[in-house]
């Protein structure tokens, strides 16, 4: 069968990767055309886009590049109808993917939605949406299954793919190694995988190498963008910068600084306390202030619907702050409460093989 997939973000493509290996483990003839990145082409798809042309951050960036992301709609409708998959699955990325869903629907096409718009934290009426126009939904927190069931829309619950994402890694033995300089424990810094988000939390998290002497700061940063938004600071501080390999540096780092976000779940499974940070600009965060309906921002705290990480958002994020919450996690009580906060959440989530359970109900579905 033929498989269009779209993913518009870095995390996605992890997901996606691993929902593809999943398919073809199922139906070994997939053809899968995509939009993603290496992680997809490298698990069998034919890219079409990469999602560093793709990805937009908050709501004044998104209407200030409305032309761009206009005509990427448009180039995607044109390419899906000449392809002619038996499904297209798209993947979270929801203000693309949702118009992407309404057009699908409208030509008769399948359509799965893997990772579900995160419609419980605001404008919740967008479930009537999904409901409208996807045909199958595969969510990956438990607590969806309950929200999309007020709406009376079944959705199928696969567990966290994350979980997959972490069982298949392997820490490099030397890794400690090449990231310190000299014999300081480290601290990692995770300032996201997109420009605007990079540029507005990296400053704020490397000025605490300031604050901590005794410890070593190496930041996370991903070849997708450019090198100047890492090595500009390295003139100031002594960080290290190391390329996409987070796992690797979360497993030898005694703490993190992560932006809200996928990472600050993948940080939580690997067991290293955090400090969530995030920043956006002024009108989008006035924005999201008026239409978000959750408590949290992390994933960390809304899969267990209370506080386990300190959450710095906006103003709050600030030197003073920032210290002060580092400062927590680096004690022994500090460290402890998180770990004991992470095991509750891996307790709600489950186990790993979401991955291989939603590709196998995809192709199950496909066939009846």
């Amino acid at each position: 069968m033929k498989y269009y997939i779209i993913a518009g973000e870095r995390s996605g493509d992890l997901h996606g990767s691993n929902l593809i290996k999943a398919i073809l483990q199922k139906d070994a003839n997939a053809q899968i055309r995509a939009w993603g990145g290496d992680m997809m082409q490298e698990a069998g798809a034919t890219l079409v886009k990469h999602y560093k042309d793709i990805a937009f951050m908050g709501f004044a960036e998104v209407i200030k590049n409305l032309p761009t992301i206009l005509g990427l709609l448009s180039f995607c409708k044109k390419d899906i109808q000449a392809y002619q998959p038996d499904v297209v699955i798209l993947i979270d990325y929801a203000g693309f993917n949702m118009r992407v869903a309404k057009f699908v629907k409208s030509i008769g096409i399948k359509t799965f939605y893997y990772i579900s718009p995160k419609v419980w934290a605001w404008n919740q009426s967008r479930a009537l949406n999904i409901k409208k126009f996807v045909d199958r939904m595969f969510v990956i927190f438990p607590f969806e299954k309950d929200f999309f069931k007020k709406y009376d829309y079944e959705v199928d619950y696969v567990g966290n793919p994350l979980f997959d994402a972490i069982a298949d890694f392997q820490p490099k033995p030397n890794f400690r190694k090449e990231a310190r300089v000299g014999q300081k424990p480290i601290i990692a810094l995770l300032p996201g995988s997109r420009h605007q988000e990079v540029a507005k939390i990296l400053p704020m998290m490397v000025a605490q190498a300031y604050n901590f002497p005794d410890y070593q700061f190496v930041i996370a940063g991903v070849s997708n963008l450019p090198k100047e938004l890492y090595a500009r600071w390295q003139s100031i501080f002594p960080i290290k910068v190391v390329y996409d390999d987070a796992y690797n540096l979360l497993s030898v780092a005694d703490a993190a600084l992560v932006t809200s976000g996928t990472a600050t779940l993948e940080t939580a499974l690997l067991n290293i306390p955090q400090v969530v940070c995030y920043k956006t600009s002024g009108i989008s965060f006035a924005i999201a202030k008026m239409v978000i309906k959750v408590p949290y921002i992390s994933l960390v705290n809304l899969v267990a619907q209370k506080k386990i990480v300190p959450e710095l958002i906006q103003n709050d994020l600030n030197n003073t702050n920032v210290q002060e919450e580092l400062n927590k996690i680096l004690t022994p009580e500090g460290r402890q409460a998180q770990l004991d906060g992470y095991a509750e959440v891996k307790a709600l989530l489950g186990d790993k093989g979401a991955s291989a359970k939603a590709g196998s109900l995809m192709v199950d579905y496909l066939l009846k």
